[in-house]
């Protein structure tokens, strides 16, 4: 098997990591003391991520797209990682879920969000209903063609500045053998629909200006052509296109620790204690040893998930195991750099803190570390009837 990237891979890493490095870092500590991205400047990275043919870049050729495949679009997501999350959303990919858009749904939401003319965000998570999805209660009743909807999703990431949100709500109930469970449809609504109220949502400690918002549904009437996909096929639509949302954590936890270890092995050739470097005693260099071995492992387990979605080949448990691992190994990381850098590393004079609390919400979001070790035993266990 061939390790090493392309001639092309090569060149999107390249682009991504400077667009980064020139466009993202120089803006970081503003949104991190406001708690929010200026629009003027959110506007400033669209249209250049725009300029340089990258935006939706996640999506095919014939619709505007760039036509990355997955691994490509992991690589272009480990080098987004390296900088702040408020920022980088606004280097647009939109929701693949829309790829499940039909009759005039295309030409209203598909095509104005790889264009760049809408924006989007993906609703599923509620107050009492986290990975449990079939346990939500926010619910759509059916009146004639329409849908009434009742209910609060929330965590909802990019809502602030969607134009329309992809959400999965309760539409029925199915009886099976382990009793009673919810049917999902996955809804298209507009900003300012009657009914629909989209407001803040929690003083997040990680990814400051990268915010979580509250939906709120309040007798919000949906004409039958909000459907995504089919009236109680949410979970199809789920299967289809969404298995690769925890490819991008893990992809983007391993651009964020290369970063961190950067400041980590510096600082170990520059700072000085007891007459010489400190990555000179074993304390320390043996830690970056540990570092780079782990990060290296995460990297590779990441791009194989991606490898193994672009051969058609089963890859459920590989990416829950890049997702459960490189988010773990991105704790591990950045509370090493910290400590290496001592109490200098506390201070908001290097954004080593800032890695440290951003590190924690990836083991939360998009499945928690104790679901993807569901999703890997279960894949084990399934063949020998267990």
């Amino acid at each position: 098997m061939f390790f090493g990237l392309t001639e092309e891979q090569e060149m999107i890493v390249e682009t991504v990591r400077s667009f980064v490095e020139k466009e993202i870092y120089p803006h970081e500590n503003l949104v991190e003391s406001k708690g929010f991205v200026p629009t003027e400047i959110a506007q400033d990275i669209k249209q250049k991520c725009i300029n340089l043919g990258f935006y939706a870049c996640n999506f095919p050729e014939n619709i505007g797209g760039a036509g990355l495949n997955h691994l490509d679009f992991a690589l272009v997501e480990r080098e987004l990682g390296r900088g702040s999350m408020a920022l980088t959303h606004f280097f647009g990919r939109p929701q693949n879920i829309l790829m499940a858009c039909k009759d005039e749904q295309i030409e209203k939401y598909l095509l104005p969000a790889v264009r760049g003319d809408l924006m989007d965000a993906l609703a599923m998570t509620e107050p009492d209903a986290g990975s449990d999805v079939r346990g939500m209660k926010c619910f759509a009743k059916s009146e004639g063609t329409d849908w009434i909807v009742n209910g609060t999703k929330h965590f909802i990431s990019g809502a602030e500045h969607a134009d329309f949100v992809i959400v999965f709500i309760a539409t029925g109930e199915e009886k099976t053998p382990k009793g009673p469970k919810k049917k999902i449809t996955a809804f298209l609504v507009d900003r300012g629909m009657s009914g629909f109220v989209i407001r803040d949502g929690y003083n997040s400690v990680s990814h400051k200006g990268y915010k979580n918002m509250i939906l709120e549904f309040d007798d919000c009437r949906l004409p039958k052509e909000q459907v995504l996909g089919d009236v109680n096929g949410g979970f199809e639509v789920m299967n289809t296109w969404l298995y690769a949302t925890r490819l991008t954590v893990a992809a983007m936890s391993v651009g964020r620790a290369r970063r961190c270890f950067d400041y980590a092995l510096t600082y170990s050739a520059e700072r000085k204690q007891f007459g010489q470097q400190i990555g000179k005693f074993q304390g320390v260099s043996f830690q970056l040893a540990d570092m780079i071995t782990e990060i290296d492992a995460a990297d590779f387990l990441t791009l194989n998930g991606a490898w193994r979605l672009d051969q058609d080949l089963s890859s459920n448990r590989e990416i829950a195991s890049a997702k459960l691992y490189a988010t773990e190994m991105l704790a591990r990381v950045t509370d090493k750099t910290l400590q290496i850098h001592g109490g200098m590393g506390l201070m908001d004079d290097y954004p080593i803190e800032r890695f440290w609390r951003d590190a924690r919400v990836e083991r939360i979001w998009d499945g928690t570390s104790e679901i993807q070790r569901h999703i890997i035993s279960r894949d084990l266990l399934r063949p020998l009837g267990s």
